[in-house]
């Protein structure tokens, strides 16, 4: 089956070992080809089998595991078994058998990304790690230009808890599908669902937006389908990201292309953008991450101190304008040719030149 993700099991304990090997085999959406009990064997598996994921102890999971999602598995929490998964790049941890239907979870979304289509799609993640900088803004208005070059462009609300796009696209809780309506959905969800809540805003780009209502509970490995789906179905994927860093944002920023930070030009809105890049570190994002200088105006700090503190220039400066909250109030999107419509329209210019740059030297 398609949708089944193989596995390479490597745990130490033989009666563990099987204790999980037939845990993942019975929820039918995983399939273990092969054991080891340490990390030769375990480097030997992977080199002859390709798996889709590695579940393995901690001080095993030092092996490479080439392509393979690597998830830990330890027998108790430690710092010592916490540092090694950390070390060796594991984007799981679960304590067994505590956890084990986190790890099945995961182990789902594996194989439920096996349905995915490939991607074809350009998938540009913005962030602003200072509240109020305008990453809703600026992730709107760019889908928007982007849409204005012909591309076909799909924005995806990531921000499932405020869900911010809704108001700042114009629309209302009460008669809009949303991500929340594909809960009911569970493994097969498929490209026809996605389409099924995608809406048309009148800028020319799609949408999908998040649930309407707080306490509604979107799945992290139902988000991440979500957004590899749109990567097949569109040429250009915006992902509006939460401040926060959780893991499906963190997984969000791995999935990225281009990453637009965006900053306001104070002191508070650098140091936030520091402190998340460092904190993103581990997932090696820093070469894809651009900065974009939004309400940018006389002021002490200028758009030439990104250069001095993220040693490179913004790619991107909108200018203040006053009649951007009134406009934000009724749910409007600046226009194409004033002075903020020009800056994106440059912006979407230079990721799209880009774009075509790097599926040019890829060919």
């Amino acid at each position: 089956m398609d949708d089944v993700a193989r596995v390479v099991l490597a745990v130490e304990a033989q009666e563990v070992a099987e204790e999980v090997l037939h845990f993942l085999d019975r929820s039918g959406r995983a399939r273990v080809v092969a054991t080891a009990a340490d990390d030769r064997q375990l480097h030997e598996a992977v080199r002859q089998l390709e798996p889709d994921a590695v579940v393995a102890e901690p001080t095993i999971a030092s092996a490479s595991v080439g392509s393979a999602t690597l998830l830990t598995l330890a027998m108790r929490e430690s710092v010592a078994s916490l540092r090694a998964a950390v070390a060796a790049g594991a984007d799981g941890f679960y304590v067994w058998p505590q956890e084990r239907e986190g790890l099945l979870r995961h182990v789902n979304a594996i194989a439920a990304a096996r349905r995915v289509p490939d991607r074809r799609a350009t998938v540009i993640a913005v962030h602003a790690a200072r509240g109020g900088a305008g990453c809703t803004f600026v992730a709107a208005q760019l889908a928007q230009a982007l849409s204005d070059l012909g591309s076909a462009c799909l924005l995806v609300e990531c921000d499932l808890t405020y869900s911010d796009l809704t108001q700042a696209l114009g629309y209302t809780d009460a008669d809009t599908s949303s991500i929340a309506d594909l809960a009911s959905v569970g493994d097969d969800l498929g490209v026809e669902h996605v389409e099924g809540i995608r809406l048309r805003h009148d800028g020319g780009f799609g949408v999908l937006l998040g649930p309407a209502d707080v306490g509604t509970v979107v799945t992290d490995d139902a988000l991440r389908t979500v957004v590899g789906l749109a990567a097949a179905s569109a040429d250009v994927v915006v992902l509006h990201l939460p401040r926060e860093l959780s893991s499906v944002a963190r997984w969000c920023f791995e999935q990225a292309d281009r990453v637009l930070e965006v900053l306001t030009l104070d002191v508070l809105s650098f140091r936030a953008s520091t402190r998340a890049l460092e904190a993103l570190a581990p997932l090696a994002v820093r070469p894809r991450v651009s900065f974009v200088v939004n309400r940018a105006a006389r002021s002490e700090i200028t758009p030439g101190d990104v250069r001095r503190v993220f040693d490179e220039d913004p790619l991107a400066v909108i200018p203040a304008d006053a009649s951007v909250p009134r406009l934000q109030d009724h749910g409007r999107l600046t226009p194409a040719r004033g002075r903020v419509g020009r800056a994106f329209a440059r912006l979407a210019e230079r990721l799209s030149a880009d774009r075509a740059a790097s599926e040019e030297e890829a060919s």
